[in-house]
C-alpha cells in the first residue's frame, strides 16, 4: 500500500486499537490534516475515550462527563470490544465480540495496565490499582462501605511516585485515614534527589498521611482485628497494619500482548518498537503512546505520548516531519496540596554546577543545575515552592537571562525581572505539546489574538495548562490586548455574567454553561461562578451539594491551604476585640494541635500548621467558646481594623471601636470579586491605619470621612476621599451601596484600586453613582446587602451542624486524636514556636 500518502490524504481505513489521550490526540491530530479520513477507534473500556491526565480530579464530584473528551465527526466509529489478534497478510485484526475488522493501516494505542507486584493476597477484595475511571468507582464504593462500619476508614497505597502521592490525596480527599508504602527510601525517587525527597517526605508527612519508606509489603490477608477490612503485613512491621482497602500504585507496564503472535518485536522491557516515526517492522502497523518502544524505551507522561501521536499522523499524510526527539520528561504538580517540579537533569554529574537553596522551617527546596559556565541552566528540582517553574522550563538549555541565585528566590520575594522578551524563539512554553514561544508567536502573527484561539491553532496548555500564564505572557509582550472574558468557556466579563445570574436566578453551574456558556467549566469559571452565587443567593452553604465541587481548595475546607499542605485557623475578632475566656481557648488549642501562633496585621491571631482532619474539632472548641469563622479564606471581608477609640484614647473624636465592630458584623460573609480590608481610626492620627484598605474611615469632629479603594501589598495605593463629615447612617448607606456596585461590576479578583482606575469616569463616577444616586440603583444596593445582613450564618458552625458537609473532612470530629506516625519530621522551631524564620542556607557551587 501506499504508505507516503500526498499531503491532506490518510492512507485508506486507520484502525486504531485502544482509545486513551493519546489516540484521542492522534485522532484529532489526524483529522485536523484530512478531515474526511475514516477511523475505527476499537476500545474495551465502558467510558468513550476520556481525560486520564486528570483522573484524580473525578473524585471531586463523581462527574464522569467533565472527564469526556468531545464526539467525534460521524465518519470516526467507535467500537466497544477488545482487539484480540492481528492478521498481517489480511491486514485485519481480530475482536472479542466475535467480530474481525479490515485496516488499510493499524495504529496500536493500547496503552499500559497498572503493575501489581506478585503479593500473597494482591487480588482480594478490597485491593485495587489506580488507573481507570472504574477503578476509582470500586474505591469509592469500598470506602463508603467501610465509613458505614466505622466511621474511620483506613487505606493504604503500595508506591510512593507520582501515581502513589496522587492516589494519597485523592483517598484523603474521600476521608480515608492514608498510610504510604513506598520500597524506596525517599518518595518520588524519578523527580527527585536525596535532600528534596527528603523536603516532600517532611511536608506529606505533616499533612497526617503516614509514610512507611525504604520496605514492602510481603503480604494481604483478610482482616482479624478490622471488620471486613485487610491486614497488611510489612517487610520492617512485626504486627500486620489493619486497613479498610489498599491501592496499587507500583507502576505500569505497557499492554503489547497483540506484538509477539503477530510477529512485532518488543522492547527488553516491554512495549512494540518503533523508530522515530513510530513506525514498526510491518509498514501497515505503527504504534503510539505508552505502548511504543522508542528505541526501545517506553514513556508513561503525556508529553511524550502526544508527541507520538503527533509525529504519525504527519506522516501518514504526507506531511513532513521531524522524527520523535529526546523526550521531555519534566513535571510540574500538587501532591496533597504540595508544590512539586522537577525538569532536566535533577542529579549534578561531570562538571555540572549545583545552585539550591533549602529552607527547613519553611519546607521548601529549590535546586539549580547548570553548565561550568555557571550560566546555561540543565535541570532543576522545586519542592513545596513551585513558583517559576514555567519560566525556568522554558529557558531550559539557554543562558539565564539573569543572575540564576535570583531564580530561587521564593515567589514572596521580588525574585529576577525576566519576562517572556528574554526567552528564544526555541524555548518551549508547553512541554506536554511540544509548542514553542516561536511557534506561538507565528499562530499571533497569523490572528491567534487570544489563548483560546492560541490553544485551537497550537494546542499549547490543553493537557496540564500549567503553561497558560506564560501564553497569556507572549500575548502581551506581542502587544495584544487581552480580552476581559472570565475564560474559554465564558465569552462575558465577570460583571456581565453576574448581571445574567441576577436576572436570570440561574444558581445551577451546570444549567448555566449550557445556556450562557460552552463546554464543562473549568478552575476559572467555577469559582467565580460560585462567588456570584454566593453573592446573590446567601442561604445556600458554600459546601452545599450543587456548589462544592466549583470551590478552590481555601473555600473546599473552609481554611487557607499553606505552602507545606497545612492549613490555617482564622477565627473573626471584630474590631480586634478578643474576650479573656476565648484567648485561653485559642491558647490551648495551639498548644494541644501543635500550632504555630501568630498576631496578624488584621488585628485578630492566627493558628498556622493545622491538618485537614483537625479542622472540624477546632473549629467546635472555637464556636463553644463564642467565636465564629473569620473568613480568611475566602474572597471576601477579612477583618475592619481599628484603633482603640473614644474609650481610651485621649485623641479620639468618634468611637471607632464600635464603628469598626458594625461594619465587621453587617459585612463578614460577603463573597466579593476578591477580598476586602477596611479600616477604622477614631481620629486624623489615623491609628488603623485605614488610608491604605479598600475602605477606610477616619473620624472628624463633625462625623466621618469615607476614603476607598486603598490596598497595600505589592502595589500599595493610598485611598481616595468619597464622602467628608457624614453622620453614622450615611456612612453606611454609603459603604453598602459602594460594596454593591463594586461586588456588581468588578472583574473576577479585581481589587477596589484597580476596580476604580479601570471604571470609565473613575472614582468621580463612582462617587456619583454611590453619594448622588445617578443611576438611580441606590435602593437596589442597600436592599442587597441587606439581604445578606439578614441571611448572613456562620460557615464552619453550618459544617459542624451537618453530617454531610462534615464527611468533607479526614477524619471526622471524634476520630483518635493521637495517630500513629511511623515517621516523623522536626519543624524545626523551638518549644515555643515564637522564633524568627532563619535565613535559607546558601549552598554554592560544587
Amino acid at each position: 500500500m501506499d504508505t507516503n500518502p500526498q499531503s491532506g490524504q490518510a492512507p485508506g481505513r486507520i484502525v486504531i486499537a485502544g482509545l486513551g489521550p493519546v489516540a484521542h490526540r492522534f485522532i484529532t491530530a489526524l483529522l485536523d490534516r484530512a478531515p474526511q479520513t475514516g477511523i475505527t477507534a476499537i476500545t474495551d473500556e465502558h467510558s468513550p475515550a476520556y481525560d486520564r491526565v486528570h483522573l484524580t480530579s473525578y473524585t471531586d464530584n463523581w462527574d464522569r462527563d467533565a472527564l469526556m473528551y468531545d464526539p467525534y465527526p460521524g465518519h470516526v466509529e467507535i467500537r466497544n470490544a477488545r482487539v484480540t489478534a492481528i492478521n498481517r497478510e489480511e491486514r485485519t485484526v481480530d475482536c472479542d465480540d466475535g467480530g474481525t475488522v479490515a485496516y488499510d493501516h493499524l495504529v496500536i494505542a493500547t496503552g499500559s495496565r497498572a503493575f501489581v507486584p506478585p503479593v500473597p493476597g494482591a487480588d482480594l477484595d478490597g485491593c485495587f490499582a489506580y488507573r481507570t475511571l472504574d477503578d476509582l468507582d470500586g474505591i469509592r464504593a469500598t470506602v463508603d462501605a467501610a465509613k458505614s462500619r466505622s466511621g474511620h476508614p483506613v487505606g493504604a497505597v503500595i508506591g510512593g511516585g507520582l501515581v502513589g502521592l496522587e492516589a494519597a490525596g485523592a483517598l484523603r480527599g474521600m476521608g480515608v485515614e492514608c498510610h504510604v508504602i513506598q520500597i524506596a527510601p525517599r518518595l518520588m525517587p524519578q523527580q527527585t534527589d536525596e535532600a528534596a525527597g527528603a523536603v516532600l517526605a517532611g511536608l506529606v508527612s505533616g499533612l497526617g498521611v503516614h509514610l512507611h519508606l525504604d520496605t514492602s509489603t510481603t503480604g494481604i490477608t483478610a482482616s482479624t482485628t478490622r471488620p471486613g477490612g485487610l491486614d497488611l503485613e510489612l517487610a520492617d512491621r512485626r504486627t500486620p497494619l489493619p486497613v479498610d482497602l489498599v491501592v496499587f500504585a507500583t507502576g505500569i507496564r505497557p499492554n503489547d500482548q497483540l506484538a509477539e503472535p503477530a510477529g512485532l518485536p518488543t522492547g527488553e522491557r516491554g512495549g512494540i518498537l518503533v523508530d522515530d516515526f513510530c513506525a514498526t517492522v510491518d509498514p501497515d502497523i505503527s504504534a503510539i503512546g505508552e505502548v511504543a518502544a522508542v528505541h526501545g524505551r517506553t514513556h508513561g507522561l503525556i508529553g511524550p505520548g502526544n508527541a507520538t501521536a503527533d509525529v504519525l499522523a504527519r506522516r501518514l499524510t504526507g506531511e513532513a516531519t521531524e522524527g520523535l526527539t529526546e523526550p521531555d520528561l519534566s513535571t510540574e504538580l500538587k501532591l496533597l496540596g504540595v508544590d512539586m517540579a522537577s525538569f532536566g537533569e535533577i542529579e549534578a554529574t561531570g562538571d555540572r554546577k549545583e545552585l539550591l537553596i533549602t529552607d527547613p522551617v519553611g519546607g521548601t527546596y529549590r535546586k539549580l543545575l547548570l553548565d561550568a559556565d555557571g550560566r546555561t541552566l540543565r535541570g532543576g528540582i522545586l519542592v513545596g515552592d513551585s513558583s517559576g517553574y514555567s519560566l525556568l522550563h522554558a529557558l531550559l538549555g539557554t543562558e539565564l537571562p539573569a543572575d540564576p541565585l535570583s531564580f530561587l528566590v521564593p515567589s514572596s520575594s521580588a525574585g529576577p525581572d525576566v519576562g517572556v522578551a528574554a526567552l528564544p524563539a526555541n524555548a518551549q512554553i508547553c512541554s506536554c505539546n511540544a509548542v514553542t514561544k516561536g511557534r506561538l508567536v507565528e499562530a499571533i502573527a497569523d490572528g491567534a489574538h487570544s489563548v483560546e484561539a492560541l490553544k485551537g491553532c497550537t494546542r499549547a496548555g490543553t493537557s496540564c495548562g500549567s503553561c497558560l500564564p506564560l501564553m497569556r505572557n507572549v500575548l502581551e509582550a506581542e502587544g495584544i490586548e487581552q480580552s476581559r472574558a472570565v475564560c474559554g468557556h465564558f465569552p462575558q466579563t465577570r460583571a456581565e455574567l453576574f448581571q445574567i445570574a441576577q436576572s436570570t436566578g440561574v444558581s445551577s453551574f451546570p444549567e448555566f454553561i449550557a445556556r450562557f456558556g460552552t463546554g464543562r467549566g473549568c478552575e476559572v469559571c467555577k469559582p467565580t461562578l460560585a462567588s456570584i452565587f454566593a453573592s446573590l443567593d446567601t442561604g445556600e452553604h458554600v459546601l452545599g451539594d450543587g456548589r462544592v465541587a466549583l470551590q478552590d481548595t481555601n473555600d473546599r475546607f473552609l481554611a487557607n491551604i499553606q505552602r507545606n499542605g497545612s492549613y490555617s485557623v482564622v477565627p473573626r475578632m471584630p474590631a480586634g476585640q478578643v474576650t479573656p475566656e476565648q484567648l485561653i481557648e485559642i491558647g490551648a488549642i495551639a498548644r494541644e494541635y501543635d500550632l504555630f501562633t501568630k498576631v496578624t496585621g488584621a488585628q485578630r491571631l492566627v493558628m498556622f500548621g493545622a491538618r485537614m482532619e483537625d479542622l472540624p474539632a477546632i473549629w467546635s472548641r472555637l464556636i463553644d467558646a463564642g467565636m465564629e469563622s473569620g473568613q480568611a479564606y475566602g474572597k471576601s471581608l477579612r477583618a475592619v481594623k481599628s484603633c482603640v477609640g473614644t474609650d481610651w484614647c485621649r485623641f479620639g473624636q468618634q468611637d471607632s471601636v464600635a464603628m469598626a465592630n458594625l461594619l465587621e458584623l453587617r459585612y463578614r460573609g460577603l463573597r466579593s470579586p476578591h477580598k476586602l480590608k477596611m479600616g477604622v481610626s477614631g481620629c486624623a492620627r489615623e491609628c488603623a491605619e485605614a488610608r491604605s484598605k479598600d475602605v477606610g474611615v477616619i473620624a472628624t469632629e463633625k462625623g466621618w470621612n469615607l476614603y476607598v479603594g486603598g490596598n497595600g501589598g505589592a502595589t500599595p495605593r493610598h485611598s481616595e476621599l468619597l464622602a467628608s463629615e457624614i453622620d453614622d447612617e450615611t456612612l453606611i448607606r454609603c459603604i453598602d451601596r459602594f460594596i454593591g456596585f463594586y461586588v456588581r461590576t468588578a472583574d473576577r479578583l479585581q481589587r477596589t484600586a484597580h476596580w476604580i482606575e479601570e471604571t470609565e469616569g473613575g472614582l468621580d463616577h463612582i462617587r456619583a453613582v454611590v453619594v448622588d444616586d445617578s443611576l438611580g440603583i441606590a435602593a437596589d444596593l442597600e436592599a442587597y446587602i441587606e439581604r445578606h445582613v439578614s441571611s448572613y450564618s456562620d460557615e464552619w458552625k453550618s459544617v459542624l451542624d451537618d453530617p454531610e458537609k462534615l464527611s468533607r473532612f479526614t477524619p471526622f470530629v471524634n476520630a483518635p486524636e493521637e495517630k500513629d506516625r511511623t515517621i516523623q519530621f522536626d519543624r524545626h522551631r523551638d518549644g515555643n514556636r515564637l522564633v524568627p524564620l532563619p535565613m535559607p542556607t546558601l549552598q554554592g557551587v560544587n
